[in-house]
């Protein structure tokens, strides 16, 4: 008979009848092929299950592609560095969400893996949301019987703050800190530091926003006569200042401050926001009201006070304040009746001193809204030179935002001036209630949730909103 090969039985096959005729499988070499066969399929079946999961785990990413930062008591571990987050994605030229009322304030922005990333750096809590969650979550603030609201974040402001930081020598020469770049460098929000020269060059321009240093437009210095005219840092900042009068072509430095004064008005005027604290709100309405008339006694400016200047002061020039009358004296700590300070007196313990926010309508008033967003409606209070404003002298438009009622005190006030708008806050460090000059500046890691420095904070992103027109 013939073989498989079509040859006689036991002739040897070749190659290509060999393979046209395998062997014949046995049941040994046909349960191998199957075990063979087996361990192949689960092989492939698990690394199809791995990359199937890998693909949901993606896709669950994308779906959950809104990142909130929640911003009441217990959900945020740090309320100041998540104002710092929500600058950080805007200057990425990213858009963002304010929820206004919404868990202390609360921001959101769209999900990317680089974004959670530099909230896990910066250690800020936050969750990530699907975007139908999101729209609901909208939805539901929307409801106009819910006091909340959605305010769209579009562009990062560019920040200046006006600050007299070194001497001629390049020497730091100022024996205090500033609040505003205390947080704003905790926050690591950027800035740049303007003062007369690059005020009077027409810079200003060129910014979104500016803080007024501890600063004392009435050319007095600081009122640090009495107690401070025999240290160094004073007689080289009154050097310093005499210096920069000159510079810009003026006799006396009360002259050059009232030039910088009417600038940073024309700023305002234009849309630029300005946020001034301690003695920079007081004095700079007090230069302002003092156009054309001298309050400046001898030890300031070497001649003495226009007897009449009580009688001079306009007061339609001034921003918040009216009808207040400025204390010349050189041996008195204090500029004027505006401040309802000891000197004035004040009679305020440190135990009772807080600031009470006031709650406004966050789909009619949402400037307000926004500049008190907190996660306490108390604040603990805290002085500076300029403390608190007394309301009998503050004009009827001008917003009271926070006060202390008990001493008939506005602490915290804001309007809308031409086209722009400022914000004036009483006291000179929210966390130390009494900073005096030398002390050693506040370390904001000890206090990541101060609700003082909030309030700061709010009015660094109140320029990125997107404009809505104030309704009432």
């Amino acid at each position: 008979m013939p073989g498989k090969c079509g040859k006689p039985e036991g002739a040897k096959c070749d190659g290509v009848a060999a393979e046209m005729y395998p062997p014949k499988l046995t049941r040994t070499n046909l349960r191998f092929t199957a075990s063979t066969l087996t361990t192949k399929t689960n092989n492939t079946m698990r690394k199809l299950l791995i990359a199937l999961a890998l693909f949901l785990c993606a896709v669950s990413q994308i779906r959950a592609s809104v990142i909130i930062l929640p911003m009441d008591e217990k959900g945020q571990r740090n309320h100041l560095k998540a104002y710092g987050i929500t600058y950080w994605i805007l200057s990425q030229g990213v858009e963002a969400w304010w929820l206004l009322n919404y868990k202390g304030g609360s921001f959101a922005f769209v999900y990317t893996p680089g974004f959670e990333k530099e909230c896990k750096t910066r250690d800020v809590s936050y969750e990530v949301i699907a975007d139908g969650q999101f729209a609901n979550l909208q939805n539901d603030i929307l409801n106009p019987e819910v006091n909340q609201d959605v305010i769209k974040l579009e562009k990062a402001p560019k920040i200046a703050v006006y600050s007299p930081d070194k001497d001629e020598k390049g020497e730091m020469i100022q024996p205090w800190d500033d609040a505003v770049t205390l947080v704003l460098t905790y926050a690591e929000i950027p800035y740049d530091v303007l003062y007369d020269n690059e005020v009077m060059q027409g810079k200003l321009a060129e910014y979104d926003w500016l803080h007024l240093h501890h600063e004392d437009f009435t050319g007095m210095y600081g009122k640090f006569y009495a107690s401070n005219s025999g240290q160094p840092w004073y007689r080289q900042h009154v050097q310093m200042m005499e210096s920069l009068a000159r510079q810009n072509g003026f006799d006396k430095v009360s002259e050059l401050k009232l030039a910088v004064a009417k600038k940073i008005k024309e700023y305002v005027i234009g849309g630029g926001f300005m946020f001034a604290m301690c003695s920079a709100t007081d004095t700079y309405d007090i230069a302002l009201a003092a156009e054309g008339t001298d309050i400046c006694a001898f030890p300031f400016d070497g001649d003495a006070t226009d007897p009449n200047f009580q009688s001079k002061l306009d007061f339609s020039k001034t921003f918040a304040f009216q009808n207040f009358q400025v204390l010349t004296d050189p041996s008195i700590y204090e500029h004027s009746t505006i401040d309802n300070s000891e000197v004035t007196g004040r009679r305020v313990s440190p135990e009772q001193d807080y600031i009470t926010l006031f709650d406004f309508s966050a789909k009619w008033d949402p400037v307000p809204t926004m500049l008190t967003q907190c996660h306490t409606r108390t604040v603990k209070g805290f002085m500076g030179q300029a403390t608190a404003f007394n309301k009998k002298f503050i004009k009827p438009n001008v917003l009271i935002m926070g006060e202390n009622k008990p001493a008939n005190e506005a602490r915290y006030i804001h309007d809308a001036y031409g086209k722009g708008f400022f914000t004036f806050y009483g006291g000179h460090d929210p966390e130390d209630y009494r900073h005096y000059v030398g002390d050693p500046p506040t370390d904001l890691a000890l206090h990541p949730n101060s609700p003082g420095f909030r309030l700061i904070l709010n009015n660094i992103l109140f320029p990125a909103a997107k404009k809505k027109h104030q309704k009432t």
